[in-house]
């Protein structure tokens, strides 16, 4: 069963055990040697072949190709083999490796996610600690022990603490979940994993404003980072080296300044001794290339582009208004008051972030794509602006309710759409989940991996290597330590030639 850790700050003078701290609980559970279910092994795998997908169709874009890099400018260090980096031949050392596969897996924000009290893509998990596997000549046995780590504890911390209310990033979750998978990997020892979550955490804190405004390219850069700076702090820690403490509890820690303040308390629920790690199975990935929170948004734009066709001309809509959760009103709707989420000439990174920009497209095009969807041509298309600059959101008490809801039967991502059109007529649907949610009219399986891998790495990868590819990720837990270093893409010739090559200080 699974165990609620009751956590708060506590004063210097109280000597808070860390046997009774957060980050000493996260890694009892780390270096817990239960099996791993498998459900559990055949999720994994499944993200192992979603995070391949969406780092190949971004290859060639410019934050990926400077990040890759600004990797292969280091050599492989001394204690291993080098990882393997996404494109490529070449090897690097791991933590530069979990940089230039985290941006990848990160640029279109098409992988897996978790929302909860907080947000989160637990697939970075998989970047860092594959590279450190490749490194250290683990075994897919190891890896997935690794993997079901890092997704267990990123998804715990989640479900309990709300980093965005104090306008934290999310990686915040991620560098500890990190350190903690890597620290299974390796069989490290409690005191150990300990150290490296509690460095892990102190130095992957940073403000929300990556994520607001006209949001940059550091969007895909964030998770990377953190990543790697797991994979230092592991290496530290493997050291002897310590790290600030109680990280979680201290009176000048993340919870006392960064988070709820010196009165706050906040109930982490982690699995009990001996009780699988299922963490994963409560995720979810996505089917369109933007915010977990549009894609349900998506999939009923497209639904009433069949069903009315009358809003395809923009002249029939007097006004949309998203009926929605707090979170999806507040972070991609009209309630964050950015005037960039209206703005034809917005990044990409900002448009995926905006549900009137989104639900326009889909409306018009009756569906999504993570190129065409984006492209400059398409954001300042005359009608489109038109409608785009007619919908808003609001927040629906019933909808926020539900996105917080601990019952899977009734957590929704949607919301309900009032459509008023232009001769007074009006237009009311709605939807809970998106279709490719495990509750969706259309659950993605293992074959909707493999087509979505496909389908974005057919432009890039030769056939063969395609096929090589998915057959070593679906015998993940049986690969040898050599085959774990050949769990990579490498793009056909000329692919990576063709991509921004930048020259940096590197």
């Amino acid at each position: 069963m699974t165990v609620s850790h009751h956590v708060r700050v506590h004063r210097s003078d109280e000597e808070l055990a860390r046997e009774d701290q957060l980050a000493w609980k996260i890694a009892e559970v780390a270096v817990d040697p239960v099996a791993v279910e498998p459900a559990v092994v055949d999720m994994i795998v499944n993200r192992i072949i979603d995070n391949a997908a969406v780092a190949a169709a971004s290859l060639t874009r410019a934050p990926v190709s400077s990040a890759r890099a600004q990797a292969l400018d280091h050599p492989v260090s001394r204690g291993g083999a080098g990882a393997s980096v996404f494109g490529v031949t070449d090897r690097t050392s791991p933590e530069w490796a979990a940089w230039a596969n985290g941006v990848a897996v990160r640029e279109l924000d098409y992988h897996d996610t978790f929302l909860a009290a907080d947000y989160s893509h637990p697939g970075d998990n998989i970047p860092p600690i594959l590279a450190v596997a490749q490194h250290v000549g683990a075994d897919g046995a190891a890896l997935v022990r690794g993997l079901a780590t890092g997704y267990e504890i990123q998804i715990d911390l989640v479900r309990a603490i709300c980093l965005h209310k104090h306008k934290i990033d999310h990686v915040a979750h991620l560098g500890p979940s990190a350190a903690a998978g890597i620290g299974t990997l390796l069989g490290l020892d409690t005191a150990t994993i300990y150290q490296a979550v509690g460095q892990a955490l102190h130095t992957t804190t940073a403000t929300r404003q990556s994520r607001k405004g006209e949001i940059s390219t550091w969007k895909a850069h964030a998770p990377a980072f953190a990543g790697k700076l797991a994979v230092e702090a592991v290496d530290r820690a493997m050291r002897g080296e310590t790290s600030p403490n109680p990280i979680y509890e201290g009176e000048d820690g993340v919870i006392a300044w960064l988070l709820d303040g010196p009165d706050a308390a906040y109930t982490v629920p982690l699995p009990a001794p001996g009780e699988p790690k299922r963490g994963i199975l409560d995720s979810y990935t996505k089917e369109h290339s933007a915010e977990y929170q549009a894609q349900a948004w998506i999939d009923l734009a497209r639904k009433l582009h069949g069903e009315h066709p009358e809003l395809l001309d923009s002249a029939n809509v007097e006004s949309i208004v998203l009926h929605t959760s707090h979170h999806t009103h507040y972070v991609i709707g009209s309630g964050a008051n950015d005037p960039q989420k209206y703005d034809p000439t917005a990044s990409r990174e900002t448009l995926d972030h905006s549900i009137p920009y989104i639900f326009a497209v889909a409306l018009q095009d009756g569906g999504w794509h993570h190129v065409d969807s984006y492209t400059p041509e398409r954001a300042a298309r005359p009608d489109t602006v038109a409608l785009w600059q007619r919908i808003t959101t609001a927040e629906d008490a019933e909808w926020t309710r539900r996105y917080h809801s601990e019952d899977p039967a009734e957590k929704a991502f949607g919301g309900r759409v009032e459509i008023r059109m232009a001769d007074g007529s009006t237009i009311v649907d709605e939807i809970a989940v998106a279709d490719a949610h495990p509750l969706g009219a259309r659950p993605f399986a293992r074959e909707d991996y493999i087509r979505k891998f496909r389908i974005l790495a057919e432009p890039v990868l030769e056939p063969a290597e395609i096929e090589r590819f998915l057959d070593l990720a679906q015998r993940l837990p049986q690969l040898t330590a050599d085959e774990v270093r050949e769990l990579n893409i490498v793009a056909r010739d000329g692919v990576i030639a063709s991509a921004p090559n930048p020259r940096g200080l590197f």
